[in-house]
């Protein structure tokens, strides 16, 4: 046990280029992830919101949403590694079916609090409904989605590191064969990487939201 906390206060940082690359690969992944729900997100978020569609077109997609967003990352993503093979592509999948079921919901329910008054304008001109999504809805919960999407891209960036499990890539696959090797000064230099990249990827996403809301 002393040895073991010797290792971990220890960090060996002999590899450090080969951890930073896959650090960005893991980062590239979270990354895709959440660009790709985002397509999966907004017109599912709108058509599950209450105040925009009637309830036989709501209700479905909103159990729609349940569905994609119940089933964990690991699961998805096993899914994916026998559909296409090893390598990121299965975890970026994995990470865009979860977190759009996460966000539609997110969106939906932003969509229903909406001040209905910017709405009722624009149709006053005779405007067709889309319009009144782009000018009288989107201008309303662009701020707050925009966030919602920063914080899942902030929480994928550790979900991909779990991905590494299952083939998908990124740092988590060498930091699992330093655990399973009880190279545990190698595991706490990764270790640190990862906190240094999520963090910093957490306090640009905070100067972000700062500058929208």
């Amino acid at each position: 046990m002393r040895q073991l906390g010797m290792e971990f206060v220890r960090p060996n940082f002999g590899e450090y280029r080969l951890y930073i690359t896959d650090m960005w690969l893991t980062v590239q992944m979270a990354l895709w992830g959440t660009a790709l729900a985002l397509l999966i997100a907004i017109p599912l978020g709108l058509a599950g919101a209450r105040n925009l569609t009637p309830t036989w077109i709501q209700q479905p997609v909103r159990r729609l949403l349940d569905v994609l967003r119940s089933v964990p990352d690991l699961v998805i993503g096993a899914i994916f590694v026998v559909a296409v093979g090893l390598g990121p592509f299965a975890g970026v999948m994995a990470l865009a079916v979860n977190t759009g079921g996460v966000l539609g919901k997110l969106f939906s329910e932003a969509v229903e609090a909406i001040d209905r008054a910017p709405v009722e304008g624009v149709r006053a001109t005779g405007a067709a409904p889309l319009h009144e999504i782009v000018w009288g809805v989107l201008p309303q919960v662009a701020p707050l989605w925009t966030s919602y999407a920063l914080y899942r891209f902030e929480s994928n960036a550790r979900s991909a590191t779990v991905l590494s499990l299952i083939g998908a890539g990124g740092i988590g696959q060498p930091l699992f064969d330093s655990i399973n090797s009880f190279a545990f000064d190698q595991t706490s230099a990764i270790v640190i990487v990862i906190v240094v990249a999520v963090s910093g990827i957490d306090l640009l996403s905070q100067v972000i939201r700062g500058r929208l809301l």
